[in-house]
């Protein structure tokens, strides 16, 4: 206690003076043992810290009440994103960081790679919440699993979240940012491949599911987003006008059985508006639909970056803006002029510290940085399997009658296979991915060699160079569909006994799936499919498509082959 005591009188008094981090330790150290004898047991906002109040043992009002204005403020906007040592030393402009020295900046990284956390305030037992992306399993700096959102199954996406929150457990973290669970309303929704369902009933059970599926491991979900969030472009500016019958039918509905059948820890509030008000600052959502037609009890917080006023935010019960940390300022200026009264704002604070107590840090969870990913990757093959569409199968061409039949893999996406879209509902170091062939190959199937070569060396020659930061987050360029001339088809024809063709599609957050050559096939993709189609039925061989998207692709024009 006192060396955080004076850590922190030190911190104000010479950090402006101080480069070096040894030599700031030294001064710790020195004014230490000078002024432990001469210096009353005070801290330096002029409280005996032998006698505060700690959170979980006292009442959260004393706790609250023991606060300065700073670390009020603070503590409802978040830390900024303050990835940790490695990614900060990879060259990367990272934006939303603390400024150094700040009480944001003080927060302790215990996971590098999280995405945002809350104000850590050691001297009244508050921890920090410590939160990593997202629906399509956890996403950071460590090996985790990916895992599919397209199965109807609840018990198996119980199961599937047990094996995220055990991921997000034993990686030490808090906070899994998912499940994501607004309706398909447009097909060519960017972030499709993330939510559930057109179906309000049961994009609610699934997420239900999901959450108490990850909650049943020690950690927490945040239901996003919150609410009719259901187009990327121009996510921010659009303003989704619906009225209340559609609203309280169809896009709250969901959320709504969510909440009462799961409890899940937060709820994060969209970037667009809703009738006129943005989200964050809706009072009528946050407060009067969530809080007290729903009874709803966790943290309310808003996507990252979103929202315009963090005063009209607070006040509409938006208790956590993230990721920070900038917001502070004007939240104590609004404190001090009168703009926000501090009631409103200690009532915010009180959400946080009430659902601060749930987390594995408050509690002292000692993680094993070792979860099984094994077994969880054998739920997520499951999934995968269950949530698979046959959507023809003329002629009984599947299943393969043999392994030992050769099986020509035409398509890039063959070779290189989407496992996810891009954005937060990217898995950036998922394992371990199979591509297609890979699995077949694993499978014991015999895989055309010609074919192979040819994608092979076109494919490495052809793939553009990557923007690492946008790789990351599932970004990636990938080589233009390679064009199968009729000639090549026939020559591969010969040598296999069934063709596969595997159309790739991606799609993410911030831009929806645009019709042409995207939900319609390429031209290259019909060249394609025709040619191989025509090589392989004149010799009375079958052909097979695969479809490796995440949201649907027009089928009226080719299937008939």
């Amino acid at each position: 206690m006192i060396l955080l005591h004076y850590q922190e009188l030190t911190r104000r008094l010479f950090l402006p003076y101080i480069t070096e981090m040894k030599r700031f330790k030294l001064i710790i150290v020195g004014l230490c043992l000078l002024t432990c004898n001469l210096i009353p047991f005070e801290n330096v906002y002029g409280q005996d810290t032998s006698n505060l109040p700690q959170l979980g043992k006292s009442a959260i009002e004393e706790v609250i009440a023991a606060m300065t204005l700073e670390e009020k403020a603070a503590l409802v906007v978040g830390t900024g994103l303050k990835m940790g040592e490695k990614e900060n030393n990879m060259g990367f402009q990272i934006p939303n960081q603390p400024i150094p020295g700040s009480l944001a900046d003080q927060t302790k990284v215990y996971v590098s790679g999280a995405v945002g956390r809350t104000l850590e305030i050691p001297r009244l037992g508050v921890t920090t919440i410590e939160m990593v992306d997202g629906p399509a399993g956890p996403s950071f700096g460590s090996r985790t699993t990916a895992y599919p959102s397209s199965t109807w199954d609840v018990d198996l996406v119980f199961e599937i979240g047990k094996c995220m929150g055990n991921e997000v457990s034993e990686y030490g973290l808090d906070l899994l940012l998912a499940p994501a669970m607004n309706i398909h309303r447009n097909p060519l929704g960017g972030r499709n491949f993330e939510y559930y369902s057109e179906d309000p009933l049961l994009s609610g059970k699934i997420g239900a599911a999901m959450v108490n599926g990850i909650q049943s491991q020690g950690v927490g979900t945040s239901v996003k987003h919150f609410v009719a969030n259901n187009q990327e472009t121009n996510r921010i500016a659009v303003d989704a006008r619906v009225s209340e019958r559609a609203l309280r039918e169809i896009y709250l509905k969901g959320f709504e059985i969510a909440v009462k059948e799961s409890d899940p820890w937060t709820l994060m509030a969209s970037y667009n508006s809703v009738n006129d008000v943005t989200a964050t600052e809706n009072y009528d959502l946050l407060t009067t639909i969530a809080r007290n037609d729903w009874g709803y009890g966790g943290i309310i917080m808003s996507d990252w970056d979103t929202g315009k006023d963090p005063v009209e935010q607070l006040k509409a019960g938006l208790n956590l803006i993230m990721p920070g940390p900038y917001q502070d300022t004007v939240i104590i200026q609004a404190v001090k002029s009168g703009k926000l009264s501090e009631e409103v704002l200690d009532k915010n604070i009180a959400w946080i510290l009430r659902n601060t107590m749930r987390s594995p840090k408050f509690k002292g969870y000692e993680y094993s940085n070792k979860p099984d990913l094994e077994h969880n990757a054998q739920i997520a093959r499951k999934a995968g399997a269950e949530g698979m569409v046959l959507l023809k199968n003329e002629n009984d061409a599947l299943p393969l009658q043999s392994k030992n039949q050769k099986i020509a893999l035409f398509g890039n996406g063959s070779y290189v296979t989407n496992v996810g879209g891009s954005g937060s509902g990217f898995v950036m170091h998922a394992g371990p991915t199979v591509n297609i062939i890979d699995g077949l190959i694993n499978g014991g199937y015999s895989i055309e060699e010609n074919s192979k070569q040819v994608y092979t060396d076109y494919i490495k020659e052809n793939t553009p160079k990557q923007n690492m930061m946008r790789a990351i987050r599932g970004y990636i360029k990938r080589a233009e569909e390679m064009s199968v001339s009729p000639d090549l088809a026939e020559a591969i024809s010969e040598k296999a006994d069934i063709a596969v063709i595997t159309i790739r599609r991606n799609s993410g957050e911030t831009a929806d799936r645009k019709i042409e050559d995207d939900f319609n096939l390429t031209e290259t993709e019909k060249n394609n499919i025709k040619n191989i189609t025509r090589a392989f039925h004149a010799s009375g061989k079958k052909v097979v498509v695969v479809l490796n998207i995440g949201g649907v692709v027009e089928t009226e024009y080719w299937r008939g082959g």
